[in-house]
C-alpha cells in the first residue's frame, strides 16, 4: 500500500499548469457537434485583492461550468474585468498614481489570484472594459441608440454626490444616499445623457414572466422598480399667468372617480415648477427653504407612512377641469419627482396622506364616493375612506358605482381635452453620463454653428487621454484637457468641443457578456455566428444587490441590440443564482476592530486579553472580520476553501465562517485521499465491476447500491436543484460507505470485491471533481486513469441497482414507536402487518383483539390502533 501525504500546494501547482498547457477550457470560436452551455460569474471590478465573497460566486460557478462539461456539453466559461469606474480613479487619487496603472496592476494581481483557485476559465476570451477595443462598440452601438432615438441630452434637477463629486441614476440612490459611497443625496440642475429605457417598460416587464429560472424576489424587485399603474393624464390650468411655465399642469392618478374632490396640489420640492410658481409671491422664500431642507431630506424618510406630512404653499391656484373650483398648490415632502408627473391630485376624504395633510393645512375635505349602507360626514371623519362605492358630489357621475366611474370620469376628461386614459411606470430613463474622468468617452462634439454632432463611426474609438491631471476637485480632469476637449466639427471642420462627461460604468456591464462570444471580432460588438451560437447566457450567477441595476440595464440592453439586429435574443440569462454573503462574526478590542486572524478562542493573540465578540455580519472591511484567501489556500488549499464555502450551505444562503468547518473540510479530502492512494496500485489493476451484481456478496451489492443512489443524487442536486451542499454530502456518505467496505471485503483477494471498491473509489472521484478538481485529477492518475477527470463522461446511475429488496419500518402501537420490522420491498398492507403484529413489544401492546385501523406508510412506518384498552406500559 502507499502512503504518500496529501500536499495541496504541490497537487494543485502540478494541475494548474498541466490545464494551462493543454488548454483545457478553451472552447473553439466555431460551432461543433456538442450542444452549448454558457455559464457565468458576474465579473469583478480589478480591485487587487480576492475575498471570500469571490471564492464562493465563483467557485459555485466553476462546479456548473465542470458538471456541463462532463455532461457532454461545449461550454462557454469565460472571465473579465469591470475595470472604468470611481473606486479605481478614486484610489488613484488618493496614492497619487494613475487608474490606468492602478487597474492593470490589480487586474494581474487578481488574475494570479483566480488561477490559485483552479477556475476553468477560458482566459483567451479574456476582456477588460477600459481597454480602446473593448468601450470602441460601446461608442457605435451609443450612436446606434443616438440615431434611432433611444439617446437623447436633456437638463433638469438630478441626483447628485457631494463625496463621488457625480450624477446618479435613480437606481443608485438608496434610501436617500449613494448607492456606492452612502453619502447623502443632492438635488442640481445639469445637463444629461439618457436612454429611453421608458420605451421598453412594458416589455421589460411582462417578458419576466418567461424568467423562471430567476428567483421570485428578484423578479419582484424588478417589477415593483418598473411600477406599472394604470389611470388618467389629468390637466390641471394655474389660475394665473407665471413665468417659466406655459400650458397647464399634468398629473397622474388611478382615481379618476375621486376628481370631483379634489380640494389642492401637491407638488414635489424638487418638480421644476414649485420654484417658479412662488417665484414673486409672499410665499417664495418659505418654498425656497423648504425645497431646500428637502433636496437634503432621505427620500426613505419623507415616504415613510408614519412620518409628519409637512408642507408649504406655493402662492398659486390651479382649476380642477370638472368643476372649475380653484384649489390651492402645496409642495409637500411625501411627493417625488421622480415618481408620475412629480404632482399629485389630493383628495383628503379618500386618501390618508392627503386627509392627514388636510387637517395639518386646514384644507376642504369633500367626500365623493359613499359606502354602501353609510354615509360618510367629513365633520366626524376619522381617517380617509379608501374603498369603493357610490359616487356622490360628483356632478352627472351621481349614484355611478366608482368602479365604473373611473371610465365615465375619463371620458369626460377626453371630451373636454383635459386628460385621457394613461397607463404610468415609476421607472425614468436610464441617466448614463457622469461627471469623472476614469469612463468611457461620449462620442459627441458640440460645435457653435451645427449644435451637437455625433463623432463619425470610422474616427471610433474616441480614446480616453491618459495625459489627465486628477486633483479630486469638482468636474471632470477632461473638461481641463485642451488637448482632448478641443478637436473639429466632423459636419463644417471649424472647431469645436468634445463632450466631456463619460458613461456609467453599468453601461459596460450591461453587453459584456455578448464580447465573450467573440472577444477579439474586429467587425462590430459581437459576430452574429457566435452570438447564435452561445446566446443567451444558460447560467448566471452573482449578487442580489444588483438586481434594479445591472440586470435591469442589461435586460433593456439586450432587447434594444436586438431591435438594432446586433442580436437575437430577447432576454440575455436564462437561470440566475444570487449566492448569499459569506459571514464572520466581528471582535473589538478597547472598540478597535480586530481580525479574525489575530483571536484565537475569545482571545487577543497579541496582547493575550478577551476580545468583544460582536454579531455574525457580512465579510467586509469596514469590521475587519475578513478572512483572507490567500492565507487559507497557503494553508489548507484550493480545493479545501472551494468545499468549504461550498458545503456550508446552500448557494442562495449566507455561509457563516467557521474554523471547525474549514478544518473539516480539509480532513474530508484527506480521508478521500488516503482511500484511493492507499490502495492506488492495486485499483489500477483492477477494472471498475461492470456486471449485473449476480455474483456479488450481500456487502458488496449494498456497497455498489450506495454508490448508484449517490450518482443520483449527486446529479439530481446539482443539475436541478443546485444544490451543491447536499451533492457534497451525499459525497461524504459514499466515502464512509467505501471506508467500510474495505474495512469487510476481501479486497487483496481481487475479485468482484476488489472490482466493486475500484468502482466505487473511482466514483468518489469523478463526483468530487467539480467541487474539488486538483485533488480529483491528481487521484485520477494515481489510480492509473487515462488523461483528465475532465476529459470523461459524467457517470450514469444504473437503476438496476436502486432497487432495494428489504425495506425497515418504523413500527408503532397507537402513534407511539415499540419496533422496528424489516419486510420485502414488495410487500403488501397484510404481510407488513403480520410480520409487524409477530414482534413480542407489538403484540404485547396490540392484544389478540382485531385493530381498529392500521395505517401503512410506504418505506417509512407501520402504526396499529388497537381494538382493545392498551395495558399500561
Amino acid at each position: 500500500m502507499n502512503d504518500a501525504p496529501y500536499r495541496p500546494s504541490e497537487v494543485e501547482a502540478k494541475w494548474q499548469a498541466r490545464w494551462d498547457s493543454q488548454g483545457t477550457f478553451e472552447v473553439p470560436g466555431t460551432a461543433g457537434d456538442k450542444p452549448k452551455y454558457y455559464v457565468l460569474e458576474m465579473f469583478p471590478y480589478p480591485s487587487g485583492n480576492l475575498h471570500m465573497g469571490h471564492v464562493r460566486n465563483y467557485s459555485i460557478g466553476d462546479v456548473v461550468a465542470r458538471f456541463k462539461r462532463a455532461r457532454g456539453y461545449e461550454v462557454l466559461h469565460p472571465m473579465g474585468w469591470d475595470a472604468f469606474g470611481m473606486p479605481a480613479e478614486n484610489a488613484a487619487i488618493k496614492r497619487g498614481t494613475h487608474p490606468a496603472k492602478w487597474t492593470k496592476k490589480n487586474i494581474a494581481q487578481m488574475r494570479d489570484q483566480f488561477r490559485l483557485l483552479g477556475l476553468s476559465y477560458d482566459w483567451a476570451r479574456e476582456v477588460t472594459t477600459c481597454e480602446p477595443d473593448y468601450y470602441r462598440w460601446e461608442q457605435a452601438i451609443f450612436l446606434d441608440l443616438l440615431e434611432k432615438g433611444l439617446a437623447y441630452k436633456k437638463g433638469g434637477l438630478l441626483n447628485w454626490c457631494d463625496s463621488c463629486l457625480t450624477v446618479l441614476a435613480n437606481e443608485q440612490v438608496e434610501d436617500g444616499a449613494c448607492w456606492r459611497c452612502g453619502s447623502i443625496v443632492t438635488q442640481r440642475e445639469l445637463q444629461q445623457w439618457y436612454l429611453r429605457i421608458t420605451d421598453y417598460a412594458e416589455e421589460l416587464l411582462e417578458s419576466l414572466k418567461t424568467l423562471d429560472g430567476w428567483p421570485s424576489a428578484v423578479r419582484s424587485q424588478q417589477e415593483t422598480w418598473i411600477g406599472k399603474s394604470v389611470g388618467a393624464s389629468i390637466l390641471f390650468d394655474i389660475d394665473a399667468d407665471v413665468d417659466g411655465i406655459d400650458g397647464p399642469l399634468e398629473v397622474f392618478t388611478t382615481r379618476p372617480d375621486t376628481l370631483y374632490g379634489c380640494t389642492y396640489m401637491s407638488l414635489a420640492p424638487e418638480h421644476p415648477w414649485t420654484r417658479k410658481l412662488a417665484a414673486g409671491t409672499e410665499q417664495e422664500a418659505a418654498v425656497v427653504a423648504f425645497a431646500d431642507r428637502m433636496g437634503t431630506t432621505e427620500k426613505a424618510d419623507r415616504m415613510d407612512e408614519k412620518a409628519e406630512k409637512e408642507g408649504v404653499f406655493t402662492g398659486r391656484f390651479a382649476i380642477n377641469p370638472v368643476n372649475g373650483r380653484r384649489i390651492p398648490i402645496y409642495t409637500a415632502n411625501f411627493v417625488l419627482a421622480d415618481y408620475g408627473t412629480g404632482a399629485v391630485m389630493a383628495v383628503p376624504a379618500h386618501d390618508q396622506r392627503d386627509f392627514e395633510f388636510a387637517g395639518k393645512y386646514g384644507i376642504e375635505k369633500v367626500v365623493v364616493i359613499q359606502p354602501e349602507g353609510e354615509t360618510l360626514d367629513v365633520a366626524t371623519m376619522e381617517a380617509a375612506f379608501t374603498g369603493v362605492g357610490a359616487m356622490v358630489n360628483s356632478g352627472a357621475h351621481d349614484g355611478t358605482a366608482s368602479t365604473d366611474g373611473k371610465a365615465a370620469v375619463i371620458g369626460e376628461l377626453e371630451a373636454a381635452g383635459k386628460g385621457s386614459a394613461t397607463v404610468n411606470y415609476r421607472l425614468r430613463d436610464w441617466g448614463v453620463s457622469r461627471q469623472r474622468y476614469w469612463g468611457t468617452p461620449i462620442p459627441v462634439v458640440y460645435c457653435d454653428a451645427c449644435g451637437m454632432v455625433p463623432v463619425p463611426r470610422d474616427q471610433l474609438p474616441v480614446v480616453l487621454p491618459l495625459d489627465v491631471e486628477l486633483t479630486g476637485e469638482a468636474g471632470s480632469p477632461l473638461a481641463k484637457n485642451p488637448a482632448f476637449v478641443n478637436t473639429t466639427c466632423p459636419t463644417c471642420g471649424e472647431s469645436a468641443q468634445r463632450e466631456t462627461d463619460t458613461f456609467d460604468t453599468f453601461m459596460e456591464s450591461s453587453w459584456y457578456f455578448l464580447r465573450y462570444c467573440s472577444p477579439r471580432f474586429e467587425g462590430g460588438m459581437v459576430d452574429g455566428d457566435a452570438e447564435r451560437r452561445f446566446m443567451a447566457v444558460d447560467q448566471y450567477i452573482g449578487g442580489a444587490e444588483h438586481a434594479v441595476m445591472h440586470l435591469l440595464y442589461a435586460r433593456f440592453y439586450t432587447k434594444a441590440l436586438r431591435d438594432l439586429g446586433v442580436v437575437h435574443v430577447d432576454e440575455p440569462f436564462t437561470r440566475l443564482l444570487t449566492q448569499g454573503m459569506v459571514c464572520h462574526e466581528t471582535y473589538q478590542l478597547d472598540g478597535e476592530w480586530v481580525y479574525p486572524a489575530d483571536v484565537e478562542d475569545g482571545v487577543h493573540k497579541a496582547t493575550g486579553r478577551p476580545v468583544d465578540v460582536g454579531r455574525v455580519e457580512k465579510m467586509a472591511k469596514s469590521r475587519n472580520n475578513t478572512v483572507d484567501p490567500l492565507a487559507m489556500i497557503a494553508r489548507y488549499g484550493a480545493d479545501t476553501a472551494r468545499l468549504f464555502v461550498l458545503f456550508a450551505a446552500p448557494p442562495p444562503k449566507d455561509v457563516m465562517w467557521s474554523t471547525a468547518g474549514v478544518d473539516g473540510s480539509f480532513r474530508f479530502l484527506s480521508r478521500v485521499w488516503r482511500l484511493a492512494v492507499r490502495r492506488a496500485d492495486q485499483l489500477a489493476t483492477v477494472a471498475p465491476y461492470d456486471g449485473d451484481g449476480s455474483d456479488l456478496s450481500t456487502a458488496a451489492r449494498d456497497f455498489r447500491r450506495s454508490i448508484h443512489t449517490t450518482i443520483e443524487r449527486v446529479t439530481h442536486d446539482i443539475d436541478q436543484r443546485l444544490q451543491l451542499n447536499t451533492a457534497i454530502a451525499a459525497v461524504m456518505e459514499l466515502v464512509n460507505e467505501a471506508y467500510k467496505f474495505d474495512a469487510s471485503a476481501d479486497i487483496d483477494a481481487g475479485g468482484t470485491d476488489a472490482a466493486v471498491l475500484s468502482e466505487g473509489v473511482e466514483i468518489v472521484v469523478r463526483l468530487l471533481s467539480p467541487f474539488a478538481p486538483h485533488i480529483a485529477d491528481e487521484l485520477w492518475e494515481r489510480l492509473g486513469r487515462e488523461g483528465l477527470v475532465e476529459d470523461v463522461a459524467w457517470p450514469e446511475h444504473d437503476a438496476a441497482m436502486l432497487e432495494v429488496d428489504t425495506v425497515t419500518l418504523a413500527v408503532q402501537v397507537k402513534g407511539k414507536r415499540r419496533a422496528e420490522v424489516t419486510v420485502p420491498a414488495d410487500a403488501d398492507k397484510a404481510a407488513i402487518e403480520a410480520a409487524a403484529r409477530a414482534i413480542p413489544n407489538v403484540a404485547k401492546f396490540v392484544g389478540d383483539a382485531e385493530p381498529r385501523r392500521v395505517i401503512v406508510v410506504p418505506g417509512r412506518l407501520i402504526n396499529i390502533i388497537p381494538g382493545t384498552p392498551l395495558p399500561k406500559s
